[in-house]
């Protein structure tokens, strides 16, 4: 016997709006709120979600090193940003580090901390595949700090980058 399953109305619409989203893009960010804790460094910090604590590294960018030039400077930046606010984090397409940091951009009333970071002077841009949905605004905010000679930028920059003091001066 067979069965015929004709085109109804409902059914086209059902089509339709399955077409609907397999077109959408695949994953848009996802945002969550939560509220600042402390800053551990410039890019780097904790906030409270869901009554449990998370540390949040900020993507895309790379902020100087405990005991390096303009690290005081960049983790008072960020304290500054966030004291006493609820921030959105938004998401990219890896969500943890190796050392199970949420990974985020970060924003208070429309302004992205990470971007502001670099456009201040206090941090450089870095790009960490696939994390990388800003990455090009950030370099127009180095640009843009570097012709203002903000920060850093007003002796031209740092001496070592972030990446450089932390192979030169490791942890103990």
């Amino acid at each position: 016997m067979r069965h015929r399953n004709p085109l109804t109305p409902q059914r086209l619409f059902g089509l339709f709006l399955l077409a609907l989203l397999c077109a959408a893009p695949a994953s848009a960010a996802e945002t969550i709120s939560a509220r600042f804790l402390g800053a551990l460094d410039g890019d780097s910090l904790r906030v409270v979600y869901q009554g449990g604590t998370l540390e949040v590294r900020l993507i895309g960018v790379d902020a100087p090193e405990y005991k390096q030039e303009y690290s005081r400077k960049a983790k008072e930046f960020t304290v500054r940003f966030c004291f006493n606010k609820t921030l959105q984090l938004e998401y990219d397409k890896e969500r943890k580090d190796r050392y199970g940091r949420h990974l985020a951009y970060v924003y208070h009333n429309g302004r992205m901390l990470n971007r502001e970071l670099v456009r201040a002077g206090l941090a450089i841009p870095i790009r960490v595949k696939p994390n990388t949905r800003y990455f090009e605004q950030f370099l127009e905010a180095e640009k843009d700090a570097r012709e203002n000679r903000r920060g850093f930028w007003i002796k031209g920059g740092l001496d070592m980058t972030p990446a450089q003091w932390r192979k030169t001066h490791p942890r103990k």
